[in-house]
């Protein structure tokens, strides 16, 4: 039977997801056994060239050459999946999007003039369809397993929808925003990252990202009972998936 061809691209990210999947270790071997992998400049030197039957996509898009590109990808590829926060977020550079690129360049870089690139950074699903994202910062090896197992067997990838709360509470963790009182993203993030910082005594900042229908808006106003300023609430969503936090945060308040 024909192995699938995989293609692995990158647009503006630092590779820690590329890096997550070379990560997966003896699991890699299997991949290579089940896919071809025809494309991923992280691993091998081969040319961009032909389809794909799946992409993964990590990065998001942050200059005019890569909105072509990805289009590119798209036309190339049967399916389609992000991966993680830049692809699925924009990332962290996306707090330029509230900002002035140009007084970054000129602060920055010795000729501004050189960079070209555009004023926001955004996620993948902005310029072309997505099959399936898959969030995290990095995202997770066993969430990315189980899907491109999915994608073999041809069903939807059987991945967590609903708080980082449910992991807090499946590990006994004490909730540190009740007992605490300290600021928690938990109740409006995905999980994913088996509530890794909560387990450690840190508040989770939203490495995963806002799950489904997220209330980050009543979140906020939790804070602000708490002694935050509405401004110390915004910050606190502005990290690597600020540009989803930020929607999540316009939609429930509407």
């Amino acid at each position: 039977m024909k192995k699938p061809r995989i293609g692995v691209f990158k647009f503006t990210s630092c590779d820690g997801c590329q890096l997550s999947l070379l990560n997966m270790e003896d699991d890699l071997l299997g991949l290579v056994d089940l896919f071809d992998v025809a494309y991923f400049r992280e691993a091998t030197d081969k040319p961009l060239k032909g389809t794909f039957d799946l992409a993964l996509v990590e990065g998001s898009i942050s200059t005019e050459r890569q909105r072509e590109e990805i289009v590119d990808v798209r036309d190339r590829s049967r399916f389609l999946i992000t991966i993680g926060a830049c692809a699925v977020s924009g990332g962290l550079q996306a707090l330029r999007n509230w900002a002035s690129l140009s007084s970054y360049t000129h602060l920055v870089y010795p000729s501004p003039s050189d960079v070209h690139a555009l004023s926001t950074s955004t996620p993948i699903s902005d310029h072309v369809y997505v099959d399936f994202e898959l969030w995290g910062c990095p995202i997770s090896t066993s969430a990315l397993a189980e899907t491109l197992t999915a994608f073999l067997l041809g069903r939807r990838p059987a991945i967590r929808g609903y708080s980082l709360c449910m992991e807090c509470k499946r590990r006994g963790i004490p909730c540190l925003l009740v007992s605490r009182g300290e600021p928690c993203l938990g109740p409006v993030t995905r999980a994913g990252c088996e509530a890794l910082c909560p387990s450690y005594g840190r508040p989770c900042y939203g490495c995963f990202g806002p799950k489904d229908d997220a209330n980050v808006e009543s979140l906020m106003r939790h804070f602000q009972t708490m002694g935050f300023t509405a401004k110390e609430c915004l910050a606190l969503l502005d990290k690597m998936n600020s540009y989803s936090y930020r929607k999540a945060h316009l939609e429930s308040r509407s």
